[in-house]
């Protein structure tokens, strides 16, 4: 039942573009139109936004006290309950702008991290976002304690972290050790699974993108998953993994994650590690982008760069251009266009996706000898055995492998022993 007692806060968006800092921490009018977009995910309405431009950001008040001062007669003037930044602040500048501000301060970081504590579903998801508020709330605890013992009574800042955040130091990281030895029980399990899969014959293919890039379509309409798919940023978090039929009927599993972002904290790329392992672990990767976005030139290589950061940056990659319907000039054609809503190239897709799965992995009958166990538990471990019969001579073999463990199968049995 909804809520009627909780309203919508009112937030206006700042930001800095200090020629200082990293070209991609600065704020832009693209960063600040998706901080708008990212408070109304939250629940929360953008009223006013205003950027500063100075050499450097002010180590007090972040924007500068002249601008402070602009910002606080706004907020009077337009009832605002907040003020969300579009850059990171220190703990000092959030206390010193709450204070001179009077209303509740978020920055990027913050306000990413209530978003996914609002829509983590499975209990894995929660663990893991609790997680990351914690350790992005520990340094900012003190000057705060009063405020953050109480439960939010807006739209944004109130998910199933925010009530575990105690003023006590200690207590915070006792909490922290707690989760972080139940989400090992639980990436335990994550990793059976996956070693499961591992084992059988089946490529395994993860699902990339900035967030409402549309993978969550893209994944209902090759696999018929029933993903909760909405028009806004994150709109589901928790990993799925189903089964797609490719064109030469062979199966493969196709994974969705958790979409990107510009500033993205670096609390929950730690902290969804495990989930992120999925791509990791792929064979390949399908990076969906919205080519109808005016920017998505940027949105793309800040999915690359998170992929590199993962250690996935050499995985065989296909790009997706989604809502080719709708994008507005020529499209790429370095990748494959579709449109996931309208079920438009599909077909090519998948063509595609055999295509690079099969330059990927050759298929070759061996017969093992018993006493090469070595070659087995190599195969076993870094190959897909699609078929193995005992015979006389030693297993005969028919699986999949790369061109490397091929390589390092006919030294272990000798050359001529594989076709």
């Amino acid at each position: 039942m909804e809520n009627n007692d909780i309203k919508t806060e009112r937030a206006v968006l700042a930001g800095l573009s200090a020629g200082s800092m990293d070209i991609s921490e600065r704020s832009t009018d693209i960063s600040m139109q998706e901080l708008a977009a990212l408070v109304e995910t939250a629940g929360g309405e953008a009223v006013g936004m205003l950027v500063q431009n100075r050499p450097t950001p002010d180590p007090r008040s972040f924007i500068g006290d002249g601008k402070v001062a602009e910002l606080k007669e706004f907020i009077e003037r337009n009832e605002c309950d907040l003020a969300v930044f579009d850059n990171e602040l220190s703990p000092s500048q959030m206390r010193v702008l709450s204070e001179e501000l009077g209303v509740k301060v978020l920055d990027r970081s913050g306000l990413i991290l209530d978003i996914f504590a609002q829509r983590a579903r499975t209990r894995e998801g929660q663990l893991q976002v609790e997680l990351a508020q914690l350790k992005y709330e520990l340094p900012r605890i003190f000057g705060q304690g009063k405020d953050l013992s109480r439960q939010g009574s807006g739209t944004i800042a109130r998910g199933p972290g925010e009530t575990k955040l105690e003023s006590d130091k200690r207590r915070i990281r006792r909490r922290i050790y707690e989760l972080g030895e139940e989400l090992k029980t639980v990436e335990k399990q994550r990793g059976l699974r996956r070693e499961r899969r591992q084992k059988e014959a089946v490529a395994r293919i993860a699902l990339v993108g900035y967030t409402n890039a549309g993978k969550s379509t893209l994944l209902n309409a090759l696999t018929g998953a029933g993903v909760l798919a909405e028009d806004k940023l994150f709109a589901t978090l928790d990993p799925v993994v189903r089964q797609v039929a490719l064109p030469n009927g062979s199966q493969a599993l196709l994974s969705d994650t958790v979409g990107f972002i510009n500033k993205l904290p670096h609390e929950l790329v730690t902290a969804f590690h495990s989930t992120l392992e999925e791509v990791r672990q792929a064979d390949l990767i399908l990076h969906v982008v919205d080519v109808s976005a005016s920017y998505y030139p940027s949105q793309m290589q800040v999915v690359e760069e998170v992929l590199a950061s993962l250690g996935a940056g050499d995985i065989p990659c296909i790009r997706v251009y989604n809502k080719a319907d709708q994008a507005q000039g020529p499209l790429p054609q370095d990748g494959v266009a579709i449109s996931a809503l309208q079920g438009t190239g599909l077909e090519a897709l998948l063509q595609a996706v055999e295509q690079a799965l099969s330059a990927r992995y050759k298929e070759i009958s061996l017969v093992i000898p018993y006493d090469k166990y070595e070659a087995m538990a190599l195969l076993k471990r870094e190959g897909r055995i699609l078929e193995e019969t005992h015979e006389g001579a030693g297993t005969l073999v028919r699986a999949q492998v790369e061109e490397g463990l091929l390589w390092r199968l006919k030294r272990i049995l000798g050359q001529g022993e594989t076709q």
